[in-house]
């Protein structure tokens, strides 16, 4: 359960940490989503959350917007390749569903080719690299 914990040093917090990932880091967008990332191989991942009025005027629908958001982050954490994430909001995303704004995340981080490959689909075993197995 340690693993899932969401500690402040996981966290992109200053003003000057997210200037420098809007400076440095690279971009992909979504109609709903946009994700800046700057890769650091000296630091564990760390996310920073942008959901301004614009998105939603109500502070309950940016919270959810957050939650959802920070709960896959905390849940993907142990798999993203090190450095600072952040997620910008756009204002389509109050209209979307927690499951949406996931999928959403999710498939920004593949674009960014920040989470590992998937496994091949199929049945069959990954071939062996042992010379001495088969034949």
């Amino acid at each position: 359960m340690n693993s899932q914990r969401f500690p402040r040093s996981a966290r992109v917090r200053t003003r000057a940490d997210f200037d420098r990932v809007f400076k440095d880091g690279r971009r992909t967008g979504l109609p709903v989503l946009a994700l800046h990332w700057n890769r650091d191989d000296a630091i564990a991942p760390r996310l920073g959350l942008a959901v301004s009025r614009k998105v939603d005027p109500n502070a309950v629908g940016r919270n959810r917007i957050k939650r959802q958001l920070r709960d896959e982050f905390r849940r993907l954490r142990s798999t993203l390749a090190p450095g600072d994430y952040v997620i910008v909001a756009r204002p389509g995303a109050a209209q979307r569903s927690g499951l949406e704004l996931r999928a959403a995340f999710l498939d920004l981080l593949r674009r960014a080719r920040a989470l590992p490959a998937p496994a091949p689909a199929g049945t069959m075993p990954p071939p062996s690299s042992d010379p001495s197995a088969g034949a």
